[in-house]
């Protein structure tokens, strides 16, 4: 007699997911692709340093993990990861890594770049992230549990830190109506851990929201590295004055 009960699973093996991220090419094409964007082999090959032929080989074991996802156009194809859990896993993973040794003006150049402000998937990262972030707990747009504080520019460096689960308030909203971003009030968000400022910066539907608006008014322009982005002056004077905070040190 066959049973109908199904087999109970046992435990996650992380060690599948630590195999494949420990070669440094693949490392550094997940990194790549927390842009959020269908970027191709060749592209990702030259973020890894590695040969076109050797980063497809790697892509595909990637693609067989369930970690990243491709398309075919034409005669090339095009990869992008799988969805915002893996995204998550790549920032968390950052937030504990060590970081590599910048040996190159090249290097440095990108390495701030990407600090400035940068997509996270689909939603801003960096510092402007940060910044924007604060600001908007600082006038009430956004409201964190008593237990949970957001960590702002205030908090000490070494405070441990957790995502955090926002709500939009109705100050917020109408806020928020000012970007042409309809969010209605009590709207549930997440505030995740930036890897690189090691503060609260905003992600869910109104952060995928915020980073829209930049990048359709003109604020925010891709940059020369692949998750990098560039803040132009106008978008640097309409976003001091929109959120009151200082973006000197965001050019």
């Amino acid at each position: 007699m066959h049973s109908n009960e199904q087999q109970p699973h046992g435990e996650a093996d992380l060690s599948a997911v630590a195999k494949l991220l420990a070669e440094p090419p693949r490392a550094k094409a997940l990194m790549a692709l927390l842009a959020g964007r269908w970027l191709p082999a060749s592209m990702l090959a030259k973020e890894a340093g590695v040969a076109n032929s050797t980063m497809s080989g790697h892509l595909a074991r990637l693609v067989d993990g369930g970690m990243i996802v491709s398309e075919k156009h034409g005669r090339y194809r095009y990869y992008r990861l799988l969805d915002s859990t893996v995204a998550e896993l790549v920032e968390v993973m950052a937030r504990i890594a060590p970081t590599l040794t910048i040996s190159s003006l090249r290097a440095d150049t990108r390495a701030r770049a990407v600090r400035r402000v940068r997509h996270c998937y689909d939603h801003l990262g960096g510092r402007l992230a940060v910044a924007i972030t604060g600001a908007m707990a600082r006038d009430g747009y956004l409201v964190a549990p008593d237990d949970e504080p957001l960590a702002t520019a205030d908090t000490p460096p070494d405070h441990v830190l957790d995502p955090v689960a926002v709500t939009v308030t109705r100050s917020g909203s109408a806020f928020l109506d000012r970007l042409d971003i309809s969010v209605a009030p009590g709207t549930a968000a997440r505030c995740c851990v930036d890897w690189t400022e090691h503060r609260h910066h905003l992600a869910g539907a109104p952060g995928r929201a915020i980073l829209s608006a930049c990048r359709d008014r003109g604020w925010l322009r891709p940059a020369p590295q692949s998750r990098a982005l560039r803040l132009t002056g106008d978008g640097r004077g309409a976003l001091e004055k929109l959120f009151g905070v200082d973006l000197d040190d965001m050019g």
